[in-house]
């Protein structure tokens, strides 16, 4: 059953984050200041749901790592520990800023300079998660095709 906790939650949390970043690149590119604003909005109730599921992940797979060892489990808790720093202070205070400031209307520098940021730090996070999820299934017995990517954080070839 821990397994598929982990799984479900890990999977609720990167399509949370993609929902997130895609609604912000729409809504910047396409749409008026407006939907922005509604966009941020949500994005911080948003947040109701993505923190939960990213402590069930993270607390599963610490459960889960427990009983295991490891290069991947490994990497795996490193990536995550990066993943929760980015998001305790980097994600939420530039969402609840950036939901504030649209609200107020007030589409400045600073705004579109965390807005870059926080873009950047949620392609990480997606990328992050990404390779945990594809180690998880290599640990689970589920082998994913072997690709010549690099790990960010420890500069190794993968695969």
């Amino acid at each position: 059953m821990k397994p598929v906790v982990h799984a479900v939650a890990g999977g609720a949390a990167m399509l949370t984050i993609a929902s997130f970043w895609v609604a912000t690149v729409i809504s910047e590119l396409f749409l008026d200041h407006a939907a922005v604003a509604a966009v941020k909005h949500a994005i911080v109730y948003g947040l109701f749901l993505l923190v939960p599921t990213l402590v069930a992940t993270g607390g599963s797979g610490f459960i889960l790592a427990r009983t295991r060892r490891g290069r991947l489990v490994t990497r795996k808790q490193t990536r995550m520990r990066f993943i929760a720093a980015n998001g305790v202070l980097v994600m939420i205070p530039a969402a609840l800023f950036l939901n504030s400031q649209a609200a107020a209307g007030r589409f400045d520098a600073s705004f579109y300079a965390v807005q870059a940021v926080e873009l950047l730090v949620g392609a990480v996070q997606l990328t992050l998660m990404g390779l945990n999820f594809r180690d998880g299934r290599r640990l689970a017995g589920r082998q994913c095709p072997r690709a010549a990517l690099s790990d960010p954080l420890s500069g190794q070839t993968l695969g």
